[in-house]
């Protein structure tokens, strides 16, 4: 779960040959992560998503709050050999509607419009984050179109009073400060150090970053996710309640190994992230897995390397390797 982000840009490159100086050439950045893109219709706007292909069984993808489907690119390149992979931009998100409601039948409903329009009867679920609570619900109502579903560190009640109180001690800023959105540089130095500090390519997260903001005419970036939207996507994700023991798919639950990681940050930042990790994730972590054990008829836990931002990049190949083996699984 998170906060806010980016679309494509032009860089100008300055070249110079000899004492001549060559006139300035427009480079346009572009994704290389293949896929194809469109746009599902919904009664309040429309959706837009991206088609990686693959073979075998659909596999849908659901990002966090504030995110948007490129979130997935990394791990969409590596599951296509097994399965058809598909990821969305929820409503409020990405190029999606910005139209609410944002609730989560709302939600639910525009999940079941993007199996609809690209004639997936049935999929398996993954949800990052935020993306639990339309897996979780999506599982409990319709049954019939899930095969299985993965949280990806997403296997937490965010309505729970214990992340309430996490949250309201969180000590990283959740949204980019007026100082990170002068410029798309100045974006990218902020999310990379704030978020990511632990991905050394940050190649294979540069479509992501641009997908979380626009650029005016003078180059400022501005969130795609509005502060207003944003508080609506809180409200919604801190008051459904997850009804997991309606869930009777098979589940499998990967957490990170933590929230907040000071490993990589400077060492007045780590000291707060640690102390905050302790206070408050660590015991929200354990009650989680025990209840989503508890609950959840048939379920398997798995904990990783990584915090929850980074944790698909630095232990992909082990989310990879986990997925694979229970999504196989007869």
């Amino acid at each position: 779960m998170r906060r806010i982000v980016i679309a494509l840009a032009l860089l100008t490159l300055a070249c110079q040959k000899s004492d001549q100086e060559v006139p300035a050439t427009t480079v346009a950045w572009t994704d290389a992560s293949p896929h194809r893109e469109g746009f599902v219709g919904t009664p309040s706007g429309p959706l837009h998503y991206l088609d990686w292909g693959g073979t075998g069984p659909a596999l849908v993808l659901i990002h966090g709050l504030g995110d948007n489907p490129h979130a997935f690119d990394d791990l969409a390149g590596v599951l296509k050999s097994d399965f058809h992979i598909v990821a969305y931009a929820r409503r409020g998100h990405g190029q999606s509607t910005q139209n609410g409601p944002f609730d989560t039948p709302t939600f639910v409903r525009d999940l079941s419009a993007v199996m609809d329009t690209l004639g997936i009867a049935k999929a398996h679920l993954a949800g990052w984050s935020m993306g639990g609570n339309e897996i979780t619900a999506m599982a409990g109502v319709h049954p019939d179109r899930v095969g299985k579903i993965v949280y990806l560190d997403a296997g937490f009640d965010w309505a729970d009073p214990a992340f309430g109180a996490a949250a309201q001690e969180f000590p990283l800023g959740f949204t980019a400060p007026p100082e990170a959105l002068t410029s798309l540089d100045a974006f990218r130095r902020w999310e990379v150090a704030n978020w990511f500090p632990a991905v050394t390519d940050t190649s294979r997260i540069e479509a992501y970053m641009r997908a979380l903001v626009t650029l005016d005419s003078s180059g400022k970036a501005i969130p795609v996710v509005s502060d207003s939207v944003s508080n609506l996507l809180f409200t919604s994700l801190t008051t459904y309640g997850r009804e997991y023991k309606k869930v009777k798919v098979p589940a499998l639950a990967i957490y990170a190994a933590s929230f907040l990681d000071g490993t990589n940050r400077d060492s007045a930042s780590a000291v707060t992230a640690n102390a905050w990790e302790a206070k408050h994730m660590v015991p929200f972590r354990n009650a989680s897995k025990a209840r989503i054990t508890r609950e959840v008829k048939s379920i398997d836990t798995l904990t990783v390397p990584g915090t929850h931002a980074d944790f698909m990049f630095t232990s992909r190949d082990a989310v990879v390797a986990a997925m694979n083996r229970f999504l196989k699984a007869p």
